[in-house]
């Protein structure tokens, strides 16, 4: 049966592990220059419905370091950007190649492309979840603590496709969540009740960032306002204000906590430019780590 990587919660925690053991072999490899073709031969379409750096660059690299090819496609110069059925776009491109990873606005358009899809498709962001960049960024965790149990996790900022999928691998893997997000921007409600149902986490949201942060070993937010939310800007800098993650919030931190940040960051408003420049923050780790652990997530799905 074909396997698609639409959202955490489509894995179990051992199938989730091992994607994360297999990421750090193909990063320790890459650093030594070791072949690892593993998909040799094998074509990744890339379908790109919203802009992108990290998510093209570390896909098409990653591919072609398996032993693959990259194709990228805009919907704006295919007939998917025409008005061309999900479904009829999905059936044609499954005759095609190997493997599908989609960057889009509506988690439904990856759901329904996935219902018709005979090849695996992979999940590169929508409006709802993230979860090979939360996958990176538990990769970069066990890299600086050596695993993630027993840590405390906290957001800071929108309840956004970031914090939903932090809700679902807290839910997952069993580690303490806590959220803080102001008022009319909080997380998914089906996601969150998903989760509580879980009963395998301690999940948390208040409208107090540093009490969120409080004794927390990892630290994550992201910019206020996504893509296609540009027009509600100065509306969201209004809202999160005390909401940015600097100096003064990680004092409620422990010492040795460590920041993330999916990045493009807005500096000055989410995260400052101490703290992301700062001691704390592993946010260029956690960026490569989209490249290795996505190498992982298309080796066990499309080999």
């Amino acid at each position: 049966m074909t396997r698609h990587f639409l959202a955490l919660h489509d894995f179990s925690k051992h199938e989730l592990d091992a994607m994360l053991v297999l990421a750090a072999e193909l990063k320790q490899k890459q650093k030594n220059r070791v072949e690892h073709h593993l998909l040799k031969g094998k074509t990744l379409a890339m379908i790109f419905e919203k802009a992108s750096t990290r998510t093209r660059i570390s896909f098409e690299v990653g591919i072609y370091q398996l032993g693959g090819h990259g194709l990228f496609i805009s919907t704006a110069n295919s007939q998917m950007g025409r008005g061309e059925p999900i479904k009829d776009s999905a059936r044609v491109m499954a005759r095609y190649c190997d493997g599908v990873m989609i960057r889009t606005f509506g988690q439904e358009i990856v759901d329904e492309f996935a219902r018709y899809s005979d090849v695996p498709v992979i999940n590169g962001l929508t409006d709802l979840f993230h979860p090979c960049q939360i996958m990176a960024d538990l990769q970069t965790v066990i890299e600086q603590k050596g695993g993630y149990q027993g840590l405390k996790f906290a957001w800071v900022g929108d309840g956004n496709n970031m914090a939903n999928t932090w809700i679902e691998a807290a839910a997952i893997f069993g580690f303490d969540l806590a959220l803080a997000c102001p008022q009319g921007y909080e997380p998914d409600r089906h996601v969150w009740d998903w989760a509580q149902k879980q009963g395998t986490a301690t999940i948390t949201i208040t409208e107090d960032p540093e009490e969120a942060v409080r004794d927390a070993d990892v630290i994550n937010t992201d910019v206020w306002a996504s893509m296609g939310q540009e027009s509600e800007q100065k509306q969201r800098e209004f809202a999160f204000q005390g909401y940015c993650v600097n100096d003064e919030l990680l004092e409620a931190a422990k010492p040795d906590s460590i920041v993330l940040h999916c990045l493009p960051a807005h500096r000055g408003e989410e995260i400052s430019e101490s703290v992301i420049e700062g001691k704390h923050s592993v946010v260029w780790d956690e960026a490569e780590n989209r490249l290795h652990i996505q190498k992982a997530i298309m080796a066990t799905l499309m080999k």
